[in-house]
C-alpha cells in the first residue's frame, strides 16, 4: 500500500507564489520518477513538471522560468516551488509517482489533488 499526501495549495493573488508538497509513504523499495500536473475546469489533464531520482528535470514550457521541482529522497517527498503564478495557472494539482515495492512489484500512484486558484 503507498499514498501520495499532497499539501499547500491555496488561494494566491497574480504575480504571487506558492509552494506545493507531496510526501509518499508505504512499503516502498524506490521512487523512480516524481512529477506534477494539473486539471483546469473543462479541460483535460496536463503534464506541468517531473524529477528523476537522478534528478533530471521536464518542465512543461508554460511553466518553464517559474516553476521548480525538487525532491528530497530521504523524505520521499517532492516540491513544486510556483513563482509569478497567473491566472491561468488555477486548477487541481496532482502530485504523481512511479515506486517500486517492496517485494517486487512497482505501479504508478496519484495524490488526492490540491486545489490552487490565481485571482485577484
Amino acid at each position: 500500500q503507498v499514498q501520495l499526501v499532497e499539501s499547500g495549495g491555496g488561494l494566491v493573488q497574480p504575480g504571487g507564489s506558492l509552494r506545493l508538497s507531496c510526501a509518499a509513504s508505504g512499503s516502498i523499495s524506490s521512487i523512480y520518477v516524481m512529477g506534477w500536473y494539473r486539471q483546469a475546469p473543462g479541460k483535460q489533464r496536463e503534464l506541468v513538471t517531473t524529477i528523476t531520482d537522478g534528478g533530471s528535470t521536464i518542465y512543461a514550457d508554460s511553466v518553464k522560468g517559474r516553476f521548480t521541482i525538487s525532491r528530497d529522497n530521504a523524505k520521499n517527498t517532492v516540491y513544486l516551488q510556483m513563482n509569478s503564478l497567473k491566472p491561468e495557472d488555477t486548477a487541481v494539482y496532482y502530485c504523481n509517482a512511479y515506486i517500486g515495492i517492496l517485494g517486487g512489484s512497482s505501479g504508478r500512484y496519484w495524490g488526492q489533488g490540491t486545489q490552487v486558484t490565481v485571482s485577484s
